[in-house]
């Protein structure tokens, strides 16, 4: 049926559009909706992607930024030549699709095991670590007049947010308490600049081919703050997928991050970069804590959550080793 949605949508805003072919869901959770689909042309078919919140779905999570400021992010970006998808169309009401937008398909490869161990991808593994710290630093340059509202989060705040998140799971974990009372020391205050964040840049969320990061994507937790919780995010383990000498999304160093950072005209400040590491490290321990207790508690008991539930485990033993002693 979402064909016949998609086809009377693209034949208004797409010229010469035909209708719309090939729709497949990618993912689907309990608001929010992503489908392939293409747009067919007398020139050619055109690969294309709607991401929306369903009809009678309520309003984002707290956190999210929102589908129309995702849509407004990605192609501010797109203009500003981040690599992001371009944003085609966003949706109205005569669509009858619900909210959201479509974008344009960009080929590539999101897994990160095949990013890190394919042949396809090797000749450009040595250099992501570097790409990547000159897109994040062409992101914190995006001009802050032409964003849309988002919200604000100091690191004190957020200290206090994920303590009372970690609080309410009712899940006492030493290694918790040690990295809380440990960020509540080391809080670096206020930020000397305060810039869009993505919130969430890491592997997984970038599509890359043989040439590269070709799109960044998931803006939906994109906020302001302090740029250097970006460069932190994306050192996370969790996202190493196993290559754990390897900081930067398994393939590269922080030295490398950094020098692409500073090549294109911005600081690093490392001891920052490291607060935020940690911050990052407990900020995703404390998520799969909160997938196992839905698991427990919850009418939907998917081996998902279980599975991402049982990470917290991993996360205390990265954040044992972000917090001994140098040298130790």
């Amino acid at each position: 049926m979402i064909e016949a949605e998609l086809s009377r949508s693209v034949k208004r805003w797409c010229k010469g559009a035909t209708g719309a072919a090939c729709a497949a869901k990618l993912s689907g959770g309990a608001s929010q909706e992503t489908w392939r689909f293409d747009i067919t042309h007398p020139d050619g078919a055109i690969g294309a992607i709607l991401r929306r919140s369903p009809k009678g779905y309520g309003a984002a999570p707290t956190r999210a930024a929102g589908l129309a400021a995702e849509a407004q992010l990605m192609q501010l970006a797109f203009e500003a030549g981040v690599p992001s998808p371009r944003v085609m169309h966003v949706l109205v009401p005569e669509d009858d699709l619900g909210t959201g937008f479509i974008m344009q398909r960009v080929e590539g490869e999101t897994i990160a095991r095949k990013i890190l161990r394919d042949d396809e991808f090797a000749a450009a593994r040595p250099h992501l670590a570097r790409q990547i710290g000159g897109i994040l630093a062409a992101l914190h340059r995006l001009p802050k007049d032409k964003l849309p509202e988002l919200r604000s989060r100091s690191a004190t705040q957020e200290i206090a947010e994920f303590e009372r998140d970690y609080r309410s799971l009712n899940w006492p974990k030493p290694v918790f308490e040690l990295a809380l009372r440990w960020l509540r020391d080391h809080d670096p205050g206020p930020s000397a600049e305060t810039t869009l964040v993505h919130g969430d840049f890491r592997n997984g969320n970038l599509i890359i081919g043989a040439d590269g990061v070709r799109a960044v994507l998931d803006w939906e937790l994109a906020h302001l703050g302090d740029p250097m919780e970006d460069l932190g995010w994306v050192c996370v383990n969790s996202w190493r997928f196993g290559e754990i000498d390897r900081p930067v999304g398994g393939f590269g160093s922080r030295e490398e991050l950094f020098a692409g950072y500073e090549a294109a005209g911005r600081k690093v400040d490392p001891e920052r970069v490291k607060f935020w590491e940690v911050m990052g490290t407990l900020r995703w321990g404390i998520m799969c804590g909160g997938m196992m207790q839905r698991f427990r508690e919850g009418p939907d008991h998917s081996m998902e959550r279980a599975m991402i539930g049982r990470r917290a485990s991993e996360t205390e033993i990265d954040l044992l080793r972000l917090l001994a002693p140098r040298g130790s």
